[in-house]
């Protein structure tokens, strides 16, 4: 399957790469460096500069324990960077729960919305995902982030995974999302134990005969952290995680992912390219 052209990605056949830009005072990996929205906004033309196809903006925290802000202030948060961005010709992301925010998202040049609940946080995101025409990004979702810990209970995590976004993209066709509009993400962190992510990256494969492109966003979080962990069990800081990063982002590509979201692109767009590479002297043989 292949997704509706979103104005100014490139047509080469890589993977892309989506940079993060999190106008919120709270996240986890970068402590609202970016809540200022001059600040985000020159990020984000940062991250273009260093090689990300798509800025991904996001107003509200979706950390493990986070408590969620109202509609008003994500408004507030996302709207004049995405307007701002947008002007300056990136493609833009709304990262966004709201189909109030996603609207007006759109509305100030989003040409991609991202919904990390898959529709599941509010009912009518569906509606106007179909109405705006852009491409929507179904993440795997259990929760919202103060309780979905409790939630990370599988028997066969891939296979629950893949049925679970099946039926998710299945409620919002029967919305009136047109296929062609859909991306998927097995949501790595929500609702996941670090062997549930790395269960799920191992088949990506699997989760790819659902038949839509596929996003990953392992960036920074905290199984790479506790992958690297000191002797003594502690993890490994959100920013010293950027290498693992890497290596996640390199096989991700290679295995078919359409897109990988990170917080640190330039080498990120680098590997990617890597990745691309291999491929076609995999087809050259």
């Amino acid at each position: 399957m292949t997704a509706w052209k979103v104005p100014g990605l490139p047509d080469e056949r890589r993977c892309l790469v989506m940079g993060v830009v999190n106008v919120t005072p709270d996240s986890f990996s970068d402590g609202g460096r970016w809540f200022d929205p001059e600040a985000a906004v020159r990020h984000g033309l940062e991250l273009v500069e260093q090689g990300a196809d798509i800025v991904d903006v996001g107003g509200e925290s979706t950390r493990p324990g986070a408590a969620r802000v109202s509609l008003d202030e994500e408004l507030r948060r996302v709207e004049p960077v995405i307007r701002a961005l947008s002007q300056e010709g990136v493609p833009v992301s709304v990262d966004t729960m709201r189909a109030e925010v996603a609207d007006a998202a759109v509305r100030a040049g989003a040409a991609m919305v991202n919904d990390v609940s898959g529709g599941l946080a509010d009912p009518a995101m569906p509606q106007v995902v179909a109405s705006a025409g852009v491409p929507y990004v179904v993440m795997h979702w259990r929760g919202h982030s103060q309780d979905m810990d409790g939630r990370a209970v599988y028997s066969d995590v891939v296979t629950e995974v893949a049925e679970e976004l099946r039926k998710r993209v299945d409620s919002v066709l029967a919305e009136g999302v047109d296929e062609r509009q859909i991306l998927i993400d097995p949501g790595l962190g929500f609702a996941k134990r670090p062997e549930h992510n790395w269960a799920l990256l191992g088949g990506i494969h699997r989760l790819g005969e659902l038949g839509y492109p596929i996003i990953i966003g392992a960036s920074r979080k905290r199984f790479l952290g506790r992958l690297l962990a000191e002797p003594d069990g502690t993890p490994r800081p959100f920013s010293g995680a950027d290498d693992a990063t890497l290596a996640v982002t390199a096989l991700a590509a290679h295995a078919g992912a359409w897109c990988v979201r990170v917080h640190h692109v330039r080498p990120n767009a680098d590997a990617v390219r890597v990745a691309a590479a291999w491929r076609r002297g995999e087809g050259a043989r």
